[in-house]
């Protein structure tokens, strides 16, 4: 392992970790993970894995000379990723770890969840034959994984222009959101821009939609979501929130409402204001459609 000096000293699990395969996903990843370390002041810690999957069949027996060309390959990724977290962070970088692991990546991620502030990945990756299919990772660290899992997909979203959009997050009306809410308040405030709250109360969509009791069952969802933001908005009184109430499928409204947002937070699973959908199918859907890095938080 290597590591860059720094003053600024901080516990292990405060630390954010990035996954790199050598993929452009992977670096976009690393970009965007290096910009979070530096907003909450704390260490980044890069690691790839060069572990080879055998699935059921027999292990690759390696040599000598295999491996230590696998392991500068490795620090040769690493290389390239330190040097994208610098860029990303100019002036204000945070301290950069990195490591060259031989464990298979998505058991060694998960493991290393557990000491970690937040687990970043890029949404797709090299072949299932180099260091493994990074999409596979990010859909298992999102459901296995012990802390906050940030999938960052075609763009970071590290841009001027970018940093100045809104935080997007799916309240769902129950405690299974409360992670969710809790990181896109924090999320918001240090990036100094407005929460949008989005409340999706239906499971169905289109014109089949009813519209019996509409106004009653408005009137419900919108009390449901300011009940749930209250005690938010008084401890993050610098976050201006704008409540978002649709009648659609969680999914739809979130992606719809994502094209304006530089970061969309969703929990891993809940019911209550999304009515029958399993939040769970919600985050799944948006991992293979959305555009704009994703937070994905476990329900305490």
């Amino acid at each position: 392992m290597s590591t860059e000096e720094s003053s600024r000293l901080a516990p292990p699990n405060s630390s954010i970790l990035a996954a790199v395969d050598g993929s452009a996903s992977s670096y976009q990843a690393v970009s965007w993970a290096a910009a979070e370390a530096a907003l909450h002041h704390c260490p980044l810690h890069i690691i790839t894995s060069m572990a080879i999957p055998t699935g059921f069949g027999p292990g690759i027996s390696l040599g000598e000379a295999d491996l230590e060309w696998m392991r500068k390959d490795g620090e040769r990724i690493l290389t390239e990723a330190a040097r994208v977290a610098r860029t990303a962070a100019p002036g204000d970088e945070p301290a950069i770890t990195t490591e060259v692991s031989f464990e298979l990546v998505i058991p060694l991620l998960i493991e290393r969840s557990a000491q970690a502030r937040m687990l970043v990945v890029g949404s797709r990756g090299l072949g299932a034959f180099q260091r493994g299919l990074l999409g596979s990772v990010s859909t298992a660290t999102t459901h296995h994984a012990l802390c906050p899992v940030a999938v960052i997909h075609g763009m970071s979203a590290i841009d001027p222009v970018s940093a100045r959009q809104p935080v997007l997050v799916g309240v769902d009306g129950t405690d299974n959101s409360v992670p969710a809410v809790e990181l896109a308040f924090e999320e918001a405030s240090r990036r100094k821009v407005e929460l949008l709250a989005l409340h999706a109360w239906s499971d169905t969509s289109g014109p089949d939609v009813p519209v019996r009791a509409w106004d009653e069952a408005r009137e419900s969802a919108e009390a449901v979501l300011a009940e749930s933001l209250a005690g938010w908005s008084e401890r993050y009184p610098d976050v201006p929130v704008r409540r978002i109430v649709t009648v659609d499928r969680p999914a739809r409204s979130l992606l719809d409402e994502s094209a304006t947002a530089q970061l969309v937070v969703v929990g891993t699973h809940g019911r209550g204001g999304f009515a029958s959908t399993v939040l769970g199918s919600t985050s799944n859907a948006l991992l293979h459609s959305i555009d704009v890095p994703m937070i994905v938080v476990r329900s305490r």
